[in-house]
């Protein structure tokens, strides 16, 4: 009997993958200053499952990294070893390192080995506490950046991962490097051992040493950023004060020096440097350089996140309500995403018989077949249930994209030297998962420049009477039949003569009468940037256009609310599903064809005298004072029409994007639920439609994408508003 490993390894993986995000979620929330044990003791069980599963399923480079992880934090939630900044750094870094580890197992993706080395020294250091909290005279190994190759008259660290050898050859490796500087070992994981080295020599005559004892290629060496000239300059002083002092050991010492030995037998061959160097300790001591923190310095660089009290006050909740039941079982399963969207389709499989047996039934007599149609009936509400049961499976709750952004804010908020709140609202509102992966990116772009263009300085802030921090907020909330969600902050706000003056420059019609709702609309217009600088942020003109157009692809639409120096407001409305949605069926000539409900303001039929020719353009609609394009549904799809006067028919009035149009139909069918297929993917790309679903008489009917006929209603007539 053969076992599939494969599919354990996929839950490995994501699980590890939602331990690693929560990871990432709690150092984020953790207070440096006071941290709760709780807090601590969860970050690291998350360490402790990714290393269980590693282990087990034999992936040793996760594996050793969250070993040395799982090490620090244990002496950190023990309370031998205070948590700091430079902890949190090094713990979000190794979380990456770990999430690139894992997508390199998952997918196949590329690993970037010395990153993963560099994380591993950075954690074990801070583990022996070998980097100071003074910035100004300690070397810090907490970098993201590419290494820096520095003079060679600098110290270097290396670090030497032995293969697994018998103790008195790790011993002899020790005393032979222990002559080249100061020497260490260290314990890894799977019995071997490294060597951890502070010297002056080449990393050549490190591995001509080691070549006596082990073979060259067995050995794993990396090195760590060297010290910076200020303090290789202090270092160097002293170091050769000590050596002239002592005759490198191998001259006697002067009588004062032989006395100082006398009373310093007991100290080992380490401590006294194998009477080559004084311990790194000793010699920073004596210069006078420490390494212990200073309690009342003030951090210099601006704290780019600061959680504001609602989500403090969320936060204790949550935490209340985890200690309720402690022991609680997980009253979930993972499905795979194909299984449910297999019981999806079925469903709406259903949903089309279930139409069929409806109009079927339409021609029978109520009192011969009274039974049969109470049980149609009963069987169209059961239908509806399951569809609303199976359909709640797809959704996702939002908070599975807002968790993604603290850490960005953080980081961002951090590189442009600001200070952000970053406040969350709704984050339970569920969407389906197909919309929750396409949102991911339009907010992420929102969210960067919010923090990039909105938000000001520090200092330009408290200029303007605000607060030095600026608020970010991002909310979700059902409206309707659909899901809203707004990026907000309150920073400078939009710039509209500096708008109206770029769109000028890049041949766009413009005038000063625009409204400033079509104002704000330009800046989705391509390549359209305010940004006087092109920054790895932005800057490029390239994003919004983008945003608008995904949003546009999933039925949704964007809002822009702007006053100047309070702050910007973008609101993305969505349908809260593509898979199933309600509609009215419209017929013109002998087609018919399906409006999704949530565009439709009203149907009526309109008198003559309200109908007003354009020279060359068409035709508008006069409703209630306003004038909107009327959209011939005939002429748009080249249909027989049975009628041509709009007064004779009827009108649906739509509105998207904040812009309405009159279209003329022959008739109203009805409003029913229908199943959307995407026409794309089994025919081709059609203009005007948005898909197709299949009618209660087998017959398919084309979905109208009405956001593309309003604009094309509104080109053909230039936006012409008669009075």
């Amino acid at each position: 009997m053969t076992i599939d490993i494969s599919q354990f390894y996929q839950v490995f993986f994501d699980e590890a993958e939602e331990l690693l995000a929560e990871m990432e979620r709690l150092l984020l929330a953790v207070d440096v200053a006071a941290p709760d044990p709780e807090d601590l003791n969860a970050i690291f069980r998350t360490a402790h499952s990714v290393k269980g599963g590693a282990s087990t399923f034999g992936l040793s480079d996760m594996s050793e990294v969250t070993h040395v992880l799982e090490s620090l934090l244990d002496r950190i939630r023990k309370g031998e070893m205070a948590l700091t900044s430079n902890h949190v750094d090094a713990f979000l870094a190794a979380k990456d390192s770990l999430k690139m580890q894992l997508d390199g197992h998952r997918h196949g993706a590329a690993v970037d080995q010395e990153a993963v080395a560099n994380v591993r020294m950075v954690l074990h250091d801070l583990a022996e506490g070998l980097v100071p909290h003074a910035p100004v005279v300690a070397p810090s190994y907490l970098t993201a950046e590419a290494k820096v190759h520095q003079p060679t008259e600098g110290a270097h660290r290396y670090k030497i991962e032995l293969p697994p050898v018998e103790q008195r050859d790790i011993s002899a490796l020790v005393d032979e490097l222990g002559l080249m500087g100061r020497a260490k070992v260290t314990p890894l994981e799977g019995g071997r051992s490294a060597i951890i080295i502070t010297t002056h020599e080449s990393l050549d005559d490190i591995i001509a040493i080691c070549s006596f004892v082990l073979n060259p290629e067995d050995l794993k060496i990396f090195e760590a950023p060297a010290l910076t000239p200020e303090q290789r300059a202090i270092e160097a002083a002293e170091r050769k004060r000590i050596e002239d002092q002592q005759g490198y050991g191998f001259f006697d010492a002067d009588d004062e020096g032989a006395a100082a030995a006398s009373g310093g037998d007991e100290l080992s061959d380490d401590e006294r440097g194998y009477g080559f160097f004084q311990p790194i300790e000793q010699i920073r001591a004596a210069a006078g350089i420490t390494g212990e923190p200073k309690p009342a310095a003030a951090p210099k660089g601006p704290e780019p996140l600061e959680l504001s009290e609602t989500a403090s006050e969320l936060a204790l909740e949550k935490k209340a309500a985890a200690k309720k039941d402690p022991h609680a079982e997980s009253s979930s399963i993972r499905v795979s995403v194909e299984k449910v969207d297999q019981l999806i389709n079925l469903i709406g499989e259903l949903v089309i018989t279930n139409a069929m047996l409806e109009q079927r039934s339409g021609g029978l007599d109520p009192m011969t077949h009274e039974r049969l149609l109470n049980s149609i009936s009963q069987l169209g509400r059961n239908t509806r249930e399951l569809q609303e049961a199976v359909m709640s499976i797809r959704m996702m709750p939002m908070d599975f994209v807002f968790s993604r952004f603290p850490r960005m804010v953080r980081d961002l908020a951090s590189k442009l030297g600001k200070k952000v709140d970053f406040i969350t609202n709704g984050a339970a509102t569920e969407l389906d998962k197909g919309l929750i992966e396409r949102i991911v990116d339009p907010l992420t772009h929102l969210v960067r420049n919010s923090i990039d263009h909105g938000i000001e300085m520090p200092a330009a802030r408290v200029a303007s009477g605000k607060s030095e921090a600026g608020r970010l907020f991002l909310s979700a909330g059902h409206q309707g039949g659909n899901i809203v969600i707004e990026v907000s902050d309150d920073g400078a706000g939009l710039n509209r003569e500096r708008i109206l003056a770029k769109a000028s420059q890049n041949g766009l019609s413009v005038s000063e009468n625009m409204s400033d709702e079509e104002v704000w609309q330009l800046i989705f217009a391509p390549g359209f940037s305010t940004a006087e600088q092109v920054t790895d942020v932005s800057g490029r003109g390239v994003g919004m256009d983008v945003v608008k157009r995904n949003i546009a692809s999933m039925g949704g639409s964007v809002d822009i609310r702007s006053a100047r120096g309070f702050g910007t407001t973008i609101s993305i409305s969505l349908p809260l599903t593509l898979a199933i949605l309600d509609g009215m069926s419209i017929r013109s000539g002998e087609e018919v064809y399906i409006l999704p409900l949530s565009f439709v303001v009203e149907s009526l039929q309109p008198a003559l005298a309200d109908i007003r020719e354009i020279a060359g353009r068409g035709r508008v609609l006069k409703v209630r004072g306003e004038y909107l394009p009327l959209i011939p549904l005939y002429q748009m799809f080249e249909i027989q029409p049975r009628i041509t006067d709009p007064s004779e028919g009827i009108v649906v009035i739509l509105e998207t994007e904040g812009k309405k149009a009159a279209l003329f139909v022959d008739e109203l069918v009805g409003q029913q639920q229908v199943v959307v297929k995407n026409l794309e993917a089994n025919y081709r790309k059609v203009a005007g439609i948005s898909g197709a679903t299949i009618l209660g008489d087998g017959g398919v009917a084309l979905i109208l994408d009405v956001a593309a006929l309003v604009r094309s209603s509104r080109q053909l007539l230039g936006d012409t508003v008669v009075s």
